[in-house]
């Protein structure tokens, strides 16, 4: 097996981790901060990072991760469309040769004017967060944010002929668990795939496992059977994620399990925060500043070096259920989700 310490051209595929998991998904954080307040994700006392990467420098940093073999880039924050130049950004990674997949992750507050010149910018697929179908608790959820502006997002969003539409759900325990059927239904009649996502340890709340949820569902009267495991050709390494999917009536469902059904052996997955820090694991600190790197005249091939030697470190699982783990972790807006 190639490892990254073997690899003669530091520019060439593949890019494997310690364990040699082969890298083909970069989730590329565009900015650490948001116009809502979620309690699981943005602590109040989240200030933000300072010298977010521009345009220029997150294009380049796409364009290096798609040499060493990524071919598809998902935008996250914070809220990836309050920056102003989301476009030019969202133009410049889907023009980037080797780049198959432009995904964006997003409250959709933004999407009702967006929803359009994001699809013809090159987003091929969007991630929609919606945690619940009541103002009320919504506002439980967060204290800041326009609950009407992302209905009319999601329903923009429906309308403007994505590949792929993905409605995530984080779930928790005595606040929205009882709209899981609901939020199935709503996501469905829209063409929209539901994802039922089990809490982590970044803020406040109490999960649900994902087992007592699709009992809850099954109890509910939705009939949910297992799809089969795709392998092979047919099983594709750049699509695939860590959810588990379900055949309903009206269409899948989604679930991902971090805590209960740990994903992290078949992880493909490479983060960058807004700032430029790679980060190996979403559960861990390791990182590399790439950001200091671009700045201080570094070359591709000095950051392609980089970039591996950061994934050489990288562990073969998260940590989140480890004793006292949680309060080590960053916040999930720091991390890039």
């Amino acid at each position: 097996m190639t490892t990254p310490a073997l690899q003669t051209d530091p520019l060439a595929p593949p890019l494997l981790d310690a364990q040699g998991r082969r890298m083909t998904y970069l989730r590329l954080s565009i900015t650490d901060r948001c116009n809502f307040r979620c309690t699981y994700c943005s602590p109040a006392s989240w200030g933000g990072k300072k010298d977010l990467l521009n345009a220029e420098e997150l294009g380049r940093i796409a364009g290096i991760f798609a040499a060493l073999g990524i071919r598809r880039v998902r935008l996250t924050g914070g809220e990836p469309l309050i920056r102003p130049d989301i476009l030019e950004i969202a133009r410049r990674i889907a023009s980037i040769p080797g780049v198959r997949h432009l995904a964006i992750t997003t409250n959709a507050s933004h999407l009702e004017a967006l929803a359009a010149p994001l699809r013809e910018a090159g987003v091929d697929q969007l991630n929609l967060s919606l945690d619940t179908l009541s103002p009320e608790t919504f506002r439980r959820i967060s204290k800041q944010g326009d609950f009407d502006a992302i209905l009319r997002g999601i329903d923009a969003a429906a309308a403007s002929h994505y590949a792929s539409l993905k409605l995530n759900v984080v779930v928790m325990r005595g606040v929205n668990d009882g709209e899981a059927r609901a939020l199935v239904e709503y996501a469905h009649a829209r063409g929209i795939t539901p994802r039922f996502i089990e809490l982590m340890p970044f803020g406040q709340g109490v999960p649900v496992p994902t087992a007592e949820l699709m009992d809850r569902l099954r109890g509910e009267g939705l009939d949910l059977s297992a799809e089969p495991e795709e392998t092979g050709a047919a099983a594709d390494s750049v699509t695939s994620g860590p959810a588990r999917y379900w055949k309903a009536p009206g269409g899948r469902v989604g679930f991902i399990s971090p805590l209960t059904q740990n994903f992290c052996g078949g992880c493909n997955r490479v983060r960058v925060a807004s700032n430029g820090d790679l980060r190996s694991c979403l559960g861990g600190r390791a990182q590399a500043p790439l950001h200091q790197l671009i700045r201080g005249g570094a070359t591709d091939v000095e950051l392609a070096r980089a970039i591996r030697a950061a994934l050489g470190d990288k562990p073969e699982g998260h940590r989140f259920t480890e004793p006292g783990n949680g309060a080590t972790l960053l916040s999930m807006m720091g991390i890039g989700g």
